[in-house]
């Protein structure tokens, strides 16, 4: 599998926010995203998720399911948690399971160390708590691209260490990570791409 993106552009509000920007990632592969706040991290990583449109060049995807996009075949992992605070731990990853087409709540629990607070409501969870409740969708349902925007904000060194292990258990299966970060990920990027000034 090979996830490339070709002379790419984004705009936003009229203004551009990055251009001329080109990566190929194949099977296996970490690609680390970085740059100073506003040089368009997140929004590249909306673009592989579909959720917008380049400006200019185009994203595509060899190897994956051919009647689905790449954001499809994706894990998007935002700022924002995404979870209902009025609903429980297994609850919030229920309606996940639901959502993504299937999945195991134990596996998901156990990746993240949330098991024994799996009947806590969401809104009792702490920060790294909830941090974690969301990187939980990514053990799961199984999906071939991970696409991770500062995935470690909150963490503390345990949990850094659980999510370290799940990336490198997934590009072990030959899976794909794009991670956007200021921190190290705690393992070594295969390949990085710096957007705005050169640092």
């Amino acid at each position: 599998m090979q996830l490339t993106g070709s002379n790419l552009a984004c705009e936003r509000g009229g203004r551009t926010v990055f251009s001329n920007q080109n990566f190929s990632l194949n099977s296996g592969e970490l690609l680390q995203l970085t740059g100073p706040n506003g040089s368009g991290k997140s929004s590249l990583l909306r673009l592989l998720a579909n959720l917008g449109e380049p400006s200019h060049g185009k994203i595509s995807l060899e190897g994956g399911a051919p009647d689905l996009t790449p954001g499809q075949q994706a894990h998007y992992i935002a700022h924002s948690d995404a979870s209902k605070s009025a609903l429980t731990v297994t609850e919030n990853l229920v309606f996940w399971r639901d959502f993504l087409g299937g999945g195991d709540l134990m596996r998901a629990l156990q990746a993240v160390n949330l098991a024994p607070l799996a009947d806590y409501p969401a809104a009792l969870l702490s920060a790294g708590q909830r941090r974690r409740l969301a990187l939980a969708r990514l053990a799961l349902v199984p999906r071939p691209i991970w696409l991770l925007d500062e995935p470690g904000v909150g963490l503390d060194d345990s949990a850094q260490k659980l999510l370290a292990a799940l990336m490198n258990g997934h590009l072990r299966e030959g899976g794909l990570i794009v991670a956007a970060t200021h921190v190290p990920l705690g393992l070594d990027p295969d390949k990085n791409l710096h957007l705005g000034a050169a640092p």
